[in-house]
């Protein structure tokens, strides 16, 4: 037999992770990981790194 658990504290759990990832992006506390595409900058004739946010999709460009 399963366990019986309340609908509104699944809601609230969901609710909670949910805000956590949007607030936490939007105050500038992004999860980077590298984007596995490989990018060229012509301007400085360099192989750039991208660093896609895991919660929201924001990219960012780091030329290493």
């Amino acid at each position: 037999m399963a366990d019986v658990r309340s609908l509104d504290a699944a809601r609230k759990q969901a609710r909670k992770k949910k805000a956590k990832a949007t607030t936490l992006c939007k105050h500038g506390h992004h999860r980077w990981a590298v984007d596995n595409q490989p990018q060229f900058d012509v301007k400085a004739g360099k192989l750039v790194t991208r660093y896609r946010c895991s919660r929201c999709g924001e990219l960012q460009v780091k030329a290493r």
